[in-house]
C-alpha cells in the first residue's frame, strides 16, 4: 500500500524502569485515518527480539505501548534499549511505519541471598565441644554489584558475622549447661539502606562424652539348678549422662564366657539359657558363677561401664537314686533261721544331689512271688531279712527254689520346659494423655519460664523415645513462634513477653514422634491480664514561680495533669505527694477518682515566723491506680505508679527579709606517704611522662611538615627570601538568621516578662503588643529559674511506658517542623528477644 502519515505521535524515544509490572504504559500515540482501520497499529519487528512490549488501545484511534511482563525487564541482564517498528493500515490501503525507541532505566534492588539462604531457613547443627571459629557462610548478592554489609541479631549469642558473611562460634558449647538451639537473623545491607533477612537455626547436639554407670547396687543372686531357659536372674539398670531427664539407650553384654546365662542388649535382663546341674562337675565343687556385665552407650563402642555379678546356685532334689548292681543273686541253705540277714542295700545305692536334704531316699517292699517269707527290716537302711524258715520238704514250698523279689527305690521325678523369644514391632502410635490441653498464663510471665507439660507414651515394648515439637501455631505479629517445646520432656515455655491488650489467646498445635509415627495434640494458652501499665501523666515534669502571698484554695498557675492507664479505669487514680511537700503546702484536687487533677495551694507560707525556710520546693507526685481496690484487695493486687516531678520557686515580696544561717567550714588534712611495697607507681609515672613526651614531639613534627606542605613561605619581589610564619585559615560562610523566641518567663527581680530561645538561649524583653513566636518541632511544657535568675527550658519526652501507638501519633505541637530527606531511614532498636522475627 501507499505509505502516509497514520501514526501521530511516533518516532520518538520513552523510558521504562526495571522490573516493570505488566501494564505499565510506556509511549501513547494515534492513529489519523479517515475512513476505518484495517490492520491495527502492530509490532512487527524490534531491535534487539522481544516478547516484553504490546500495543492495547486506549480510546477511540488512540493506542498505548505497555509493558507485558513476560520477560521482566532487568537493566543488569538484557539491553538497554530497545528499537520497536509499529505498523498500521487504513481501509484505504495506506499503512505507515515508525519506530519507537525504549530506554530501560535502573532501579536500586534489594540484596539477594544466595544458595540455600535464598530458599530455605539453613538448619546447622554444632557439635558440643567444638573449638571456636567458622560454622558456616552466608553469601548475597547485590543486583547493582554494590559492596555488601552483613549483621546479626540479636547480639547477644555467642556467635558473629564478618563482613564476607562468616558465621563464626565464640565460645566452646556444652550441651549439658547451654541452650540446646539458637536462633539468628542475618541482615545483608547495600549501600543505600536496602537490606534482607534470613534465619539461620543452630542446634546444639549432645555428643558422646559421658561414661554410663549401673544403678543396680545388688551384686549378689541365688537361684535354683535346673532353671529353664529364660527364667530371670536379675534385672540390670544403668544410665547414661548424656541423655538427661529421658530414657538412656544403652546396652548390655555379658563379657567373660559363659554357657549359662545370657543378657538382653536392650533391657539388661539376665536370663538363663542353658542347663544349670549343680550336681556335675564344676559346680558340683564350685559353685558360684562369676558374670562381668559391661554396659556401652554404643554399639561399636564409645564408653562403657563394667560390673562383676555373682551367681550362687542352689541344689535342688532333681536325681533319683540308682544302685549297682541292681539285679542281685544271693544263696542261702533252707531252714535258715527266721531273722537271719541276706543283704544291706543301701550299700549298693546311692542319690547324688549335692545337698544332703536332696540326697535321701527310702526303700519299700518286697513284692513279688514268694515276698511273704522276706522282709526289709529298716526302709531306710534297705537291710533284708529272713522272717521265716522256708522247707524245702513242705509242700507248701514243693519246687520253689528261686523268689524273685522287688524293691522300690523312691525319690522324685522330672520336667522339661520349652520357650520361645519374640522380637519387638513398632506397632502403636503414641497417644496424648490428654486430646487437648489448656495453660491459664499471666501476661507478666517471665520469659524462658515453663507454663505447663505435654506427655505422650507408646504402647510398645520396649518403650520408644518420644520427641515433641511444636508444628503449627504460637506466632504473633512481630514473632513467627513465642513459644518452645523441650524435645524430650513436653515441657512447654514463652521465649518472649505475653501481652494480653495484643493477643488474649495462642493455640498451638504439638507433635509428638517415636521416630516413625506421629500424632498431634491441641494445645491453647490463655493469656491472663494483669495490671502491668503504669500510669503515665502529661506533663511528667514541671517548673513554675508563685508569689509568696497567693491565696489558699487557688489553683497554681491553672496547672493540672491528665493521666492515662492502658488496663486501668480513669476514676482508678489516685494523686499523693511523696516527698518535698514541707509543712505541706501543696494538695491535688480531686486526690482521687479521676484522670484529671488540679495543684492547689492548701495553707499560706509564713516566713516571718520562721515556720517556713524553703524557698524552693521540689515536689514528687504519685499517681497510683488503686482507688477502685478495697483495702482487703489493695495487700493481693499488683498495683503500678506514675511520677510527676514539680519545681515551685516561691518569689518573696519586696519588703520580705531571708533570714540567713551562718555557716562553718570543715577542713580535712591529708597526708601522702610512701609506701616501699608501691615501688612499681613512679617507674610506671616515669614511663608514661616519657611515652606522652614522645607522643607529643611526634605529633610536633608532623604539624610542621603539614605546614611546609600547604602553607609555602612567601618570597619578596626582588627574589630574596622573607622569613616568616604563615597560619593557613579556613573560611566559613556565615548566614545570619532570625532567631526565634519561643518562650517566655517573668524575671524575679524586676517582675518582667522576657522572651528566650529554647535551643540557642538567646533572650529579649517581651514587647506587651507582641505574641510569643511558636517554636517548630518541640513544646515547651515549662520554664523555671535557677539560682541565678536564669531561665530553663524543658522539652517534653515521650516516656518509654507510652503506648506505641501514642507515640506514632504526634500531635500538632509535637510533629516535627521538617520531615526528614528522601532516601533516609530509621534504623530500629537493637534490643529484643531472641526470636526469629516476622518479615
Amino acid at each position: 500500500g501507499k505509505r502516509t502519515q497514520l501514526l501521530k505521535g511516533l518516532p520518538t524515544t520513552s523510558t521504562v524502569e526495571e522490573n516493570a509490572a505488566a501494564g505499565v504504559s510506556v509511549c501513547t500515540f494515534n492513529v489519523t485515518v479517515s475512513e476505518g482501520v484495517a490492520i491495527f497499529p502492530t509490532i512487527v519487528n524490534s531491535n534487539p527480539l522481544t516478547a516484553a512490549f504490546d500495543i492495547v488501545p486506549k480510546g477511540d484511534l488512540e493506542y498505548r505501548v505497555v509493558t507485558t511482563g513476560d520477560p521482566v525487564l532487568d537493566y543488569e541482564t538484557m539491553p538497554k534499549s530497545f528499537d520497536l517498528q509499529i505498523f498500521v493500515e487504513d481501509t484505504n490501503g495506506r499503512t505507515d511505519l515508525k519506530t519507537l525507541t525504549v530506554r530501560i532505566t535502573d532501579k536500586n534492588e534489594r540484596p539477594v541471598f544466595r544458595g540455600n539462604m535464598a530458599i530455605q531457613t539453613v538448619t546447622l547443627y554444632v557439635l558440643e565441644g567444638t573449638p571456636q571459629g567458622r560454622i558456616y557462610q552466608v553469601y548475597a548478592t547485590d543486583p547493582e554489584t554494590a559492596e555488601l554489609k552483613y549483621s546479626l541479631h540479636p547480639a547477644q549469642v555467642p556467635f558473629l558475622v564478618l563482613e564476607n558473611g562468616d558465621i563464626f562460634s565464640t565460645k566452646v558449647f556444652d550441651y549439658e549447661n547451654d541452650p540446646h538451639c539458637y536462633f539468628l537473623n542475618i541482615t545483608v545491607t547495600d549501600p543505600e539502606g536496602l537490606n534482607s533477612t534470613k534465619t539461620v537455626n543452630i542446634n546444639i547436639i549432645n555428643i558422646n562424652d559421658e561414661r554410663p554407670y549401673f544403678t543396680t547396687k545388688q551384686r549378689i543372686y541365688r537361684i535354683k539348678e535346673e532353671q529353664s531357659p529364660g527364667s530371670l536372674v536379675a534385672n540390670i539398670t544403668a544410665k547414661d549422662p548424656d541423655d538427661e531427664d529421658s530414657p538412656s539407650r544403652l546396652f548390655y553384654s555379658i563379657q567373660s564366657s559363659n554357657r549359662y546365662f545370657s543378657i538382653n542388649p536392650s533391657t539388661g535382663v539376665l536370663q538363663v539359657t542353658g542347663r544349670i546341674d549343680r550336681d556335675a562337675h564344676p559346680l558340683r565343687l564350685h559353685p558360684n558363677i562369676s558374670v562381668i556385665v559391661r554396659v556401652e552407650d554404643s554399639p561399636g563402642g564409645g564408653h562403657h561401664s563394667e560390673m562383676e555379678i555373682t551367681i550362687i546356685i542352689e541344689d535342688i532334689n532333681d536325681n533319683s537314686p540308682e544302685c549297682n548292681p541292681a539285679t542281685f543273686r544271693k544263696e542261702a541253705n533252707e531252714n535258715i533261721t527266721a531273722g537271719t540277714f541276706l543283704l544291706e542295700l543301701r550299700n549298693y545305692c546311692a542319690d547324688i544331689d549335692v545337698d544332703p536334704s536332696n540326697n535321701q531316699f527310702n526303700f519299700t517292699g518286697p513284692s513279688g512271688f514268694g515276698s511273704n517269707n522276706f522282709a526289709l527290716e529298716s526302709t531306710v537302711s534297705g537291710r533284708l531279712v529272713m522272717t521265716e524258715s522256708i522247707d524245702l520238704e513242705n509242700p507248701a514250698n514243693l519246687g520253689v527254689e528261686v523268689y524273685s523279689l522287688t524293691v522300690r527305690v523312691q525319690d522324685i521325678a522330672y520336667i522339661i520346659y520349652i520357650y520361645i523369644r519374640i522380637r519387638p514391632v513398632n506397632e502403636f502410635f503414641p497417644v496424648f494423655s490428654n486430646l487437648s490441653y489448656e495453660f491459664k498464663v499471666p501476661e507478666i510471665t517471665k520469659v524462658g519460664s515453663s507454663i505447663g507439660r505435654v506427655s505422650a507414651r507408646d504402647k510398645d515394648w520396649p518403650p520408644s523415645v518420644i520427641t515433641y515439637s511444636i508444628v503449627a501455631g504460637g506466632g504473633t505479629r512481630d514473632y513467627t513462634n513465642i513459644f518452645w517445646i523441650s524435645p524430650t520432656r513436653g515441657e512447654v515455655k514463652i521465649l518472649a513477653r505475653l501481652d494480653y491488650e495484643t493477643t488474649q489467646k495462642h493455640i498451638l498445635t504439638v507433635q509428638a514422634s517415636d521416630q516413625e509415627k506421629t500424632t498431634t495434640a491441641s494445645v491453647t494458652v490463655h493469656v491472663l491480664e494483669v495490671n502491668d501499665e503504669e500510669p503515665f501523666c502529661s506533663p511528667n515534669f514541671y517548673s513554675f514561680q508563685i508569689p509568696v502571698s497567693l491565696a489558699v484554695g487557688t489553683n497554681i498557675n491553672g496547672f493540672k495533669i491528665e493521666c492515662k492507664d492502658r488496663d486501668s479505669d480513669p476514676r482508678s487514680f489516685r494523686y499523693f505527694i511523696n516527698e518535698g511537700n514541707v509543712n505541706n503546702h501543696f494538695t491535688f484536687s480531686p486526690s482521687a477518682g479521676s484522670n484529671t487533677s488540679r495543684l492547689i495551694l492548701a495553707s499560706r507560707f509564713d516566713y516571718e515566723s520562721g515556720l517556713d525556710t524553703n524557698w524552693i520546693y521540689r515536689l514528687r507526685v504519685y499517681i497510683t491506680d488503686d482507688n477502685l481496690l478495697s483495702a482487703r484487695d489493695k495487700a493481693t493486687h499488683l498495683i503500678k505508679t506514675g511520677t510527676v516531678t514539680l519545681n515551685i520557686r516561691v518569689i518573696p515580696n519586696p519588703t520580705t527579709v531571708v533570714a540567713t544561717t551562718p555557716g562553718f567550714t570543715v577542713v580535712t588534712k591529708r597526708e601522702n606517704l610512701y609506701s616501699e611495697l608501691a615501688w612499681y607507681v613512679p617507674f610506671i609515672i616515669t614511663l608514661g611522662s616519657l611515652l606522652l613526651l614522645g607522643l607529643l614531639g611526634y605529633l610536633g613534627f608532623l604539624l610542621v611538615m603539614w605546614l611546609c606542605t600547604y602553607c609555602p613561605p612567601a618570597a619578596k619581589a626582588d627574589g630574596t627570601p622573607l622569613i616568616h610564619f604563615i597560619f593557613c585559615l579556613s573560611l566559613q560562610t556565615i548566614t545570619k538568621l532570625n532567631t526565634v523566641f519561643d518562650g517566655e518567663a517573668r524575671d524575679p527581680v524586676t517582675g518582667k516578662i522576657y522572651e528566650f530561645n529554647t535551643q540557642s538561649g538567646a533572650r529579649r524583653w517581651k514587647k506587651s503588643s507582641e505574641p510569643l513566636q511558636p517554636a517548630p518541632g518541640k513544646q515547651v511544657t515549662s520554664s523555671a529559674k535557677d539560682g541565678d535568675g536564669q531561665g530553663t527550658d524543658r522539652v517534653r519526652v515521650p516516656s518509654k511506658k507510652e503506648p506505641s501507638e501514642k507515640r506514632k501519633e504526634p500531635t500538632a505541637e509535637t510533629k516535627p517542623a521538617a520531615q526528614p530527606l528522601a532516601g533516609q531511614s530509621e534504623t530500629p532498636d537493637q534490643d529484643g528477644p531472641r526470636l526469629q522475627k516476622q518479615k
